[in-house]
């Protein structure tokens, strides 16, 4: 049996595979299966994989899930006990699985990996989606250890410790199969974005620990969903990142931090009021509003997953300062300067 299963959901992203997909089959297919989820593409994705990599399976999808319906669905296709869910634009290096494997069977309360993600384009810089691994401050926003919003941290060997992190990027997300499937896999009515911390804050509160694995890197192109600055994409993180909340903050801190959170939103409203992006207003108000009218199942959603907590406090999750406070009242753009950090 191989080691992973290395599931890349698609959909008319052939011109990324053509790219990308090299790299993962010459320094994968020796140990791992690799599985293409196509979401019901059009562009020949599946004939060219079939062509040009046969050894490569293709699960085709009968419509376009998207990222978290489409790499759902092929995990029950895995035949190994650890996957890995791969943007289909990740390039990987030699020998990047090995790290991968070896932490996770070192210690089994490690539920979920991440390597060191690198950008394509600047290959000295971390990458936006995941750098040196995902953290959340104390209201819930993420920011990675290499990138606080736009700010990018050039790769120097500061992130070359292996550490639990929050959260682990979507774009290459090392997880056990088996917890993957118990914990539903991801939350499909989150659509895009986020998705990830979601289920990585479930496995935080059930016991389980994510963890950064710097010796495995990858190099992530990003912004292939959608464009950094699409009203789209800030919807679907103002929408999002409310359900979260609301779904695994312990009780205690869940109203008041709802409050902060409402009121930095309205701010992020004003900024974008006083500077005539009425498309980002848009935005913003669509998914408060979207957030207000699913209050009635996330109660549900909240009530089932507190039932079967077993962490007391959020502690090992959220850091215990405001990233917006750090980064734009404080000047501190680096992961290195933050308060938590013993720098």
């Amino acid at each position: 049996m191989p080691d992973f299963s290395i599931i890349i959901v698609t959909w008319n992203a052939l011109h990324h595979l053509k790219t990308y997909l090299p790299s993962v089959w010459e320094h994968s297919n020796a140990q791992a299966e690799i599985i293409i989820a196509d979401n019901a593409s059009t562009d020949g994705t599946a004939d060219w994989v079939a062509g040009t990599f046969p050894e490569i399976r293709v699960v085709t999808l009968d419509r376009n899930y998207g990222y978290c319906g489409g790499n759902n669905r092929a995990a029950g296709h895995a035949r190994t006990d650890r996957l890995i869910f791969l943007n289909n634009d990740v390039e990987v290096t030699p020998g990047w699985l090995d790290p991968l494997r070896d932490m996770l069977d070192q210690d089994p309360g490690v539920a979920a990996l991440q390597p060191k993600l690198r950008s394509w384009n600047d290959r000295e810089f971390f990458e936006y989606a995941g750098a040196a691994g995902g953290m959340l401050d104390r209201f819930g926003y993420p920011f990675c250890r290499g990138r606080i919003f736009d700010t990018l941290e050039r790769d120097t060997g500061q992130y070359d410790d292996a550490s639990d992190i929050s959260w682990a990027s979507g774009a290459a997300l090392v997880i056990r199969r088996d917890l993957f499937l118990d914990f539903g896999g991801f939350d499909e009515s989150f659509e895009f974005h986020m998705e990830e911390i979601d289920l990585c804050w479930r496995l935080w509160n059930r016991g389980f620990r994510i963890r950064y694995c710097p010796d495995s890197v990858v190099y992530h192109l990003g912004g292939g969903s959608l464009p950094t600055d699409s009203p789209r994409k800030l919807y679907y993180n103002f929408r999002n990142n409310l359900k979260m909340i609301w779904k695994n903050c312990r009780t205690r801190d869940l109203l008041p931090r709802l409050y902060i959170r409402m009121l930095l939103d309205g701010v992020a409203f004003a900024r974008s009021l006083a500077g005539g992006k009425i498309h980002e207003c848009g935005a913003i108000l669509r998914a408060h509003l979207h957030f207000y009218r699913s209050l009635p199942g996330l109660l549900s959603t909240r009530k089932a997953l507190k039932a079967v907590r077993t962490s007391p406090d959020d502690t090992p999750v959220l850091r215990p300062y405001s990233i917006i406070w750090q980064y734009f009242l404080r000047g501190r753009k680096t992961y290195g300067s933050l308060p938590d950090t013993g720098n």
